[in-house]
Parts: structure tokens; C-alpha cells; sequence
């Protein structure tokens, strides 16, 4: 035996043995009791998986994991598709639902499939150690390793279930089980980036799935299907799989409301769905060594591309402040109209930014985008207002409709009042009450010439101020149908439609006489 199968071997029998010791047996119940046990833990899923599974279950389940389960256990003949975001555990709350499903004997007859067959083999890893080595499985349902049927591959178990793992085109005909042909085919993983770029590719995979795969079932015994894998293209084997799903559940690893996934409102102002597991402090400090791709393509089920409408946006030193007829001061409070509670301490999504400008050219100076609280937003407008210092006039305005006025009025002039007297600064924000068309539209309308052109110029001094790193990333990933939130691109468009208002108001206008019409015109003469 080479040192290479030596050390694999010897991390398998550590790994058998790690889950042997996480399921001790309790020897005192005879075996009366044992079996009424066990009859109350197969009348009660979730308290079986934690009986079964102490090694991986460690974490009290999320009520959307809770429903899932129901699901796949409650409707025989089901198809369902699992887009939930990594660190959610879809793999492994889809193993608890099978292995309850095959020790119960509803199920005989499993197709594990992913991408290649090594992978294929790692998905059916876990199955072959529990049946193994998990002293609890033994106890309550005899030993399941079966001599001479048993390899990484493919096994039966002595209960009678047979598992089989294939990896994407592998054959799958002669799947049976005795007469049983399969009744559960779970597919994870089974989308790649690579291959997503290739339309041929995933075209084959999914003729494969659905014309060997899908057949080698009984026409009539019921059949579960489960695809596991995250939105990662917008042409994906699981993309098409949830069109003809009974149930496609999405689930990002923050949500706004887990019913209407939204990745860009759940980007912005979500929560997390798994707080037993997941806190709020350890998803940010994850998703801040990552780019804004890799957060919103594994974590959100968004799989952004750069967009085309700001293909570069230019970075200046910014002039003098006393050049500048004035600045404006402007804040979206975003369409949410969340404050910090104890189960969003940060609040909504937010953004507020300083702009001016010097002929035609639009300077972006500073400013403030992310979760905060009302209060919070507000204290960004004095926060940029002192950093004036006085050096030029400042208007100050936040987006203000109809539907965002009772806000306005009841909560954002208390807040402007009590920190007015904290920071002893006397400013007030008027609020943008002009009608504004769809928001992409008019981002793209008003800013996108002026970054075409040249003129608009972020302030250098500012690139790597995390604040700024994220406006760029609003530039960078900007479509017409916002798959990426755009709060600081709004403050920018709202901004500048102050300052060609106030620049028009401060024209002087020029008055000319019917008179002079009449003697400069040559037909009248």
C-alpha cells in the first residue's frame, strides 16, 4: 500500500470513528423501549435527524430547513430544486432526509449525481461512514454494512436500499434494486462556472438528466427528485430544473423576507435566515475578503456580470472648496423604511453623498452608503456638512415622495432636531419633493454622458474609503434592471438634478423685445 492510500485510510477510519463517538447508545433501554423510541422519532423527523446525526446537526434548524423537510418527507412523487445559499447546509439536510427515508423503508432505490463521478463519490461519502459506523443507526435498526455489496461507488445496504453515486453523462441504466427501479434522484452540484459559459455543454447535461436519467424511474411507483445548487448563470442545468419543479426554493444568506427572495433588497437590507448559526458580525467579516461578484453569485443566487453602461468611471483630484459657487449635501433613504431593532441593529440600506460642480464637470467629494439606522443617516448629513467647514455654501436635500413624507415628517425632522442640539450645528435637509421617473432610467439618463464624457470625477483621496470602494462597485456592476443596488448612484443623479436647478435659478435671464425680433428679420423689412 502506497503512503498516499495509507494516510487516506487512516483519515477514514478517524472519520468512522469520530461519528461512532458522537452517537453513544444508551444500553439501560430494553428492547421494548428502544423500538417505542424509535416508533416516536419516525412519527417526529426533526427530533430523529438530531437523534441520528448529534456529529452534524449542531445547530438548531431554520424554519424554512424545517418546512423543506416536511416537503420531501410528507409527498412521495415530488421534484424540488434547492437554490440556498452556501453556509445553509443543503447538502446535508438533504442526506438527513434521505437516510430518514431509507431506514424507514420508504425509500429503496438513491441516485446520487453531481458533476464528475469523484465528486459524486464525496456526495456519497457520508451515507457509507453513518451506515457504518453510527452506533445509534445499528441499535435501532440493525447493521447496514453489507459484505461484498459494499464499495465507494455503489452499495445495497442489509436493510435492502441501494445507493448508487454517477457522475454527469456516466450511464445510468441498470440502476435497480431487484424490481425496484430508482425512486429518489439527487442531484448537487451539478452545475459548474466553466461549463455555464458553454450554452453546447449545458444543453448535454441537461438532455443526459432528462432523457437517461430521468426514464430509468418506475412509471408507477413515486419518485423524488432534488436538485441542490445555487443560481450561478443565467443558463444553468438547476435554472431549468426549477421551471418544472413543484417547489423551487430560493433562500440567500440574508433576506428581507424569506417568501420573496430578492437579492438586491436582501444584499442591501437583509437579515440573516440562519442566526443560530450564522450572526450577523461573522457574515460580514466573510463577505468582506470576497468581491462583490463572488457575494452576489454564491451567497445571493444573482450572478452578476460588469455592466456596460459605466464601462470606466474617472478618479481626479478635487479642486479648492472656495472655487465652488456651492455644494450639495443629498441622501436617499432608500424605498425601506426600516429602523435599527433587535433583529436589524444596522437598520436599511442607506446612502448620502457630497457633490459639486465647476462649469459642466460633476465632483464627487465624499460620502456614506450602507445598513444604518435613521438616526445614523441623518448624522451623515452633519458629518459632511462639518467637513465644509464653512469653505462654501451647502444645500442639503434627501429624496422625498409622496409614500415617503409621513416618514419624513415624523421621524426624520426629530432626529435632525435632537442631533442639532447634540452637535451643536444648525442645519436643516429640505426635502426633494419633484416627481422622478423609474430610477435606472434616469441614473442611467443624467450620469452616464457625464461619465462618458469625462465629467465626472470621483475624489482620488477618497478610493479606498470603503464607502467609495462600494459606489464604485454600484458603477461597475449597474444594468437597466438593477441586479446590484444603486442607493449612491441615486444620491449622485439626485444630487446633480439640485444643482442644474439651482444653477438655472441663478441665471440671470435675458429679456429681448418683440421690436428687435421684428427690425432683425428681414421678411418683415
Amino acid at each position: 500500500m502506497k503512503q498516499q492510500d495509507r494516510d487516506a485510510l487512516k483519515s477514514w477510519e478517524e472519520y468512522k470513528e469520530d461519528i461512532t463517538n458522537s452517537t453513544p447508545v444508551d444500553t439501560s433501554m430494553t428492547a421494548a423501549e428502544r423500538e417505542k423510541h424509535r416508533l416516536w422519532l419516525e412519527d417526529n423527523p426533526e427530533e430523529w435527524i438530531i437523534f441520528f446525526f448529534p456529529k452534524y446537526a449542531k445547530c438548531a434548524f431554520a424554519e424554512f430547513q424545517k418546512k423543506a423537510i416536511k416537503r420531501l418527507i410528507n409527498n412521495p412523487e415530488w421534484y424540488e430544486v434547492w437554490s440556498w445559499s452556501r453556509e445553509l447546509a443543503k447538502s446535508t439536510i438533504a442526506m438527513f432526509v434521505i437516510m430518514y427515508l431509507v431506514l424507514t423503508k420508504r425509500k429503496k432505490n438513491i441516485l446520487l449525481i453531481s458533476n464528475t463521478i469523484e465528486n459524486a463519490v464525496r456526495l456519497l461519502t457520508p451515507y457509507i461512514a453513518n451506515f457504518e459506523a453510527n452506533g445509534r443507526i445499528k441499535a435501532y435498526y440493525g447493521e447496514q454494512q453489507n459484505i461484498g455489496f459494499w464499495t465507494d461507488q455503489e452499495f445495497v445496504t442489509k436493510g435492502g436500499a441501494a445507493f448508487r453515486a454517477l457522475g454527469a453523462g456516466q450511464s445510468p441504466r441498470g440502476s435497480r434494486n431487484e424490481e425496484i427501479r430508482p425512486d429518489v434522484q439527487y442531484y448537487d452540484d451539478f452545475d459548474t462556472d466553466k461549463e455555464c459559459q458553454n450554452p453546447d455543454i449545458v444543453d448535454k447535461k441537461w438532455d443526459w438528466s432528462e432523457k437517461a436519467v430521468y426514464p430509468t424511474r418506475s412509471i408507477s411507483e413515486p419518485l423524488l427528485v432534488l436538485w441542490c445548487g445555487n443560481i450561478i448563470a443565467d443558463n444553468t442545468c438547476v435554472g431549468r430544473a426549477a421551471k418544472m419543479a413543484d417547489h423551487h426554493d430560493i433562500i440567500n444568506l440574508r433576506m428581507v423576507d424569506i417568501r420573496k427572495p430578492n437579492p438586491t433588497e436582501d444584499y442591501a437590507n437583509g437579515v440573516s435566515v440562519w442566526p443560530q448559526k450564522n450572526s450577523e458580525a461573522d457574515i460580514d467579516r466573510v463577505l468582506s475578503k470576497i468581491s462583490m461578484k463572488a457575494i452576489m453569485g454564491e451567497y445571493f443566487n444573482n450572478p452578476i456580470s460588469e455592466g456596460t453602461v459605466f464601462k470606466e468611471v474617472k478618479y481626479g483630484k478635487m479642486p479648492n472648496l472656495k472655487r465652488f459657487p456651492f455644494l450639495v449635501i443629498y441622501g436617499d433613504p432608500t424605498q425601506s423604511e426600516q429602523k435599527g431593532t433587535a433583529k436589524n441593529k444596522k437598520g436599511s440600506r442607506k446612502a448620502v453623498w457630497l457633490v459639486g460642480c465647476i462649469g459642466d464637470v460633476l465632483y464627487v467629494f465624499r460620502g456614506f452608503i450602507g445598513k444604518m439606522s435613521n438616526y445614523e443617516f441623518i448624522t451623515c448629513f452633519f458629518v459632511l456638512y462639518e467637513w465644509v467647514a464653512g469653505r462654501c455654501p451647502v444645500y442639503l436635500y434627501m429624496e422625498n415622495n409622496s409614500l415617503q413624507d409621513p416618514f419624513y415628517q415624523q421621524v426624520f425632522k426629530k432626529h435632525l432636531a435632537q442631533i442639532r442640539k447634540e452637535r451643536k450645528t444648525n442645519i436643516t435637509v429640505l426635502p426633494d419633493e419633484g416627481k422622478k421617473p423609474d430610477k435606472a432610467v434616469r441614473i442611467e439618463a443624467d450620469l452616464e454622458p457625464l461619465n462618458r464624457e469625462g465629467r465626472l470625477v470621483l475624489n482620488i483621496a477618497e478610493k479606498e474609503d470603503p464607502n467609495m470602494v462600494e459606489l464604485d462597485n454600484e458603477f461597475k456592476y449597474f444594468k437597466l434592471s438593477l441586479p446590484y443596488p444603486a442607493d449612491g448612484l441615486d444620491c449622485l443623479q439626485g444630487g446633480n438634478k439640485i444643482i442644474e436647478n439651482k444653477v438655472a435659478e441663478l441665471a440671470p435671464v435675458t429679456v429681448i423685445k418683440i421690436e428687435s425680433l421684428r427690425n432683425n428679420n428681414r421678411h418683415r423689412r
